[in-house]
C-alpha cells in the first residue's frame, strides 16, 4: 500500500503532539489532513460497496469502471 502524503503527515503530527501541544498552524493542517483522510475513506467505501453491487448483479462493465475509478482515487 502507497502511503500518502496526508496520511504521512498526520502521523508526523500526532507524533509532534505527544511530545508538545500543536502550533496554531499545525494544528490548522491536522484538521485539513483528517478532512482530506476522511473524504478519501468514504469515497473508497463508496467505490466497494458500488464494486460489490456491480459483482453481484453480473454487470462486468460497470464493474470494470468502478475498477478503474478505484484506480485513479490510489494514485490522486
Amino acid at each position: 500500500m502507497k502511503v500518502k502524503a496526508i496520511h504521512q503527515r498526520l502521523a508526523e503530527l500526532w507524533i509532534i503532539e505527544q511530545s508538545r501541544p500543536l502550533t496554531t498552524a499545525e494544528a490548522l493542517e491536522q484538521q485539513h489532513c483528517l478532512a482530506a483522510n476522511a473524504a478519501y475513506v468514504w469515497k473508497a467505501a463508496q467505490y466497494a460497496n458500488l464494486s460489490l453491487i456491480a459483482s453481484m448483479t453480473n454487470d462486468t462493465e460497470w464493474l470494470h469502471e468502478i475498477c478503474m475509478d478505484m484506480e485513479r482515487l490510489e494514485m490522486s
